[in-house]
């Protein structure tokens, strides 16, 4: 179980994150929406770990999260999928995938070996482009290829920010069919997207923000809900 209370995240002087309050179930996708600026991606970061909570609480599990490196954070069972990828230059495809496989401690070599076959079946371009430079692939590629180093860490939970942007249609069906996957699979997916109907169609529950705050939470199942969604961040 996620579970967010009462989250507050500064830069400098600015009030970014203004007491956002956020649960989350395994197996569960939760869409969070709102205009661009408004904190989506800095929640997504203060539940990483790259930008640290000035108060409140993220809880895991058992684990806390607040207060600890984005690398403890990691080993706690947290996957980050950034809008910017952050493919590693001069590292081949599957030296980005192993990397990746430092996400989570004590698993042996085979078991290693495992996450990595895994990975290459899921998504087999980057089985054929293995060898290749990471940052040499295609938009697209690069995303599968964020997702898939994130995703080979096992995480509980999924943090991915804007994954369909610019990409053609495709490899936005590809991307909303990987989530899917991870659902059924169990993993908890945090998902900011401005697509919007696409990511409501993968989700199970929704929350949008402005300035910081969230004004309007639901059920994607419920009509009323989606319109109330759709009306608070139109533009």
């Amino acid at each position: 179980m996620l579970e967010i209370r009462d989250l507050h995240t500064y830069y400098g002087l600015s009030h970014v994150i203004q007491g956002i309050d956020l649960t989350a179930a395994p197996g569960e996708v939760i869409g969070i929406f709102g205009r661009n600026g408004v904190g989506k991606t800095t929640l997504l970061k203060t539940i990483a770990g790259w930008v640290p909570a000035r108060r409140g609480e993220i809880r895991l599990g058992d684990s806390v999260l607040t207060g600890r490196s984005p690398d403890a954070i990691a080993h706690a069972g947290v996957g980050f999928v950034p809008e910017d990828r952050r493919i590693f230059p001069g590292l081949s495809v599957q030296e980005n995938l192993e990397l990746g496989l430092l996400q989570r401690k004590g698993r042996g070599r085979a078991e290693q070996r495992q996450a990595l076959d895994a990975a290459f079946a899921r998504f087999p371009r980057l089985h054929e482009r293995r060898r290749q430079l990471g940052t040499t692939l295609s938009g697209g590629e690069q995303q599968m290829l964020a997702m898939a180093r994130a995703m080979v860490g096992n995480p509980a939970l999924l943090l991915i920010d804007e994954p369909t942007e610019g990409l053609a249609p495709m490899i936005v069906d590809q991307i909303f069919a990987i989530i899917r996957e991870l659902k059924a699979a169990g993993t908890i997916v945090l998902l900011v997207e401005q697509n919007v109907h696409g990511a409501l169609d993968v989700s199970d529950r929704f929350y949008a923000i402005e300035r910081g705050r969230t004004i309007v939470s639901g059920n994607t199942a419920d009509s009323s809900g989606r319109d109330a969604l759709l009306a608070a961040i139109a533009v």
